[in-house]
């Protein structure tokens, strides 16, 4: 029979403890992370959370025990691949990835490391001064030379593309040149809650994104209860609303006297009636000029009816 030592039987009961009694278990990635960045971090983290750095051997057997209590928790190890450390806390999966987040920066390649991104020189000065450093630079790669009493890249230049290892020699001259082309932090691979494990790629949710599709759900949903005149607590005003003016409109076009609409119909008809009264003095004027117009001019000598 196999002996186990006392201090790996104790770190596995402090590990399934730690499972169990967490509502939220991470998965973090801390490959590259120097120890006093580590140390750091654990300062940072959100109020009441715990993080742990073990073997994955003892995590799996941790993980195991605790799957009889919580369902699909053992789906967890399928993230346990390369130096990985355990977290609990009691904020959601998602609030707790972009807390994760908030530990990443900027830090120098040693030489090795996989490129995040493609790792690309500019054209332009550079701090040193002509020396050993143009052909230290010019071994490593990068476009080199000596112009008006300064070392320059003569050009752009992709050193290492996306997904390559990262030359130790190139490593070392981006470090000089204050190029710092990783990323490190507690990088959260997979979050489990509620008897589900939520992988990095469901995480990584665009918050701002949300947000925006959120809003334009929202504004999109209203207008189409509007139009379908379908009433729910936030249009129920504004569709009383529409429906009063209708019905005010209504009556005042059919000339049906209400109680809201009395008031307009008798303007209207005031309206009405002084745009009437201001044709007649030029209707009756009219007569008058035309009647003197029908009058037979007097013959000279002609006497007047009267004289007679």
């Amino acid at each position: 029979m196999t002996h186990v030592a006392k201090y790996k039987k104790s770190k596995v009961e402090a590990l399934t403890q730690m499972l169990l009694e967490n509502p939220v278990i991470g998965i973090v990635d801390i490959e590259g992370i120097p120890a006093s960045q580590l140390q750091q971090i654990r300062k940072n983290l959100p109020s009441g959370s715990k993080f742990v750095v073990t073997k994955n051997t003892l995590l799996r057997i941790a993980l195991n025990r605790a799957s009889e209590q919580k369902k699909n928790i053992e789906k967890l190890m399928d993230s346990l691949d390369g130096q990985r450390g355990l977290l609990a806390s009691e904020i959601n999966a998602f609030r707790l990835f972009r807390a994760m987040e908030a530990t990443m920066i900027k830090a120098p390649a040693k030489g090795g490391e996989v490129a995040p991104d493609d790792i690309e020189i500019k054209e332009g000065d550079t701090p040193f001064k002509p020396g050993p450093i143009v052909g230290e630079l010019q071994k490593a790669g990068f476009p080199a030379a000596i112009e008006r009493g300064k070392v320059v890249i003569k050009k752009d230049k992709t050193l290492v593309k996306k997904g390559e290892r990262i030359p130790r020699d190139v490593a070392k001259m981006l470090t000089r040149l204050e190029i710092y082309p990783m990323t490190v932090g507690l990088n959260l691979m997979a979050g489990f809650e509620a008897d589900t494990v939520f992988l990095r790629d469901v995480l990584d949710v665009d918050v701002q994104s949300y947000i925006r599709n959120m809003k334009i759900a929202s504004s999109s949903a209203f207008n189409l209860s509007m139009f379908i005149c379908y009433p729910t607590s936030q249009n129920i005003h504004l569709m009383l609303r529409n429906a009063h003016q209708n019905a005010l409109n209504l009556t005042f076009n059919a000339e049906i006297p209400t109680l809201d609409s009395m008031g307009m119909l008798l303007s209207k008809a005031q309206m009405q009636a002084l745009s009437l009264a201001s044709h007649v003095p030029e209707v009756m004027g009219g007569k008058e000029k035309k009647d003197k117009k029908q009058e037979k001019p007097k013959e000279k000598g002609e006497e007047s009816p009267q004289s007679e």
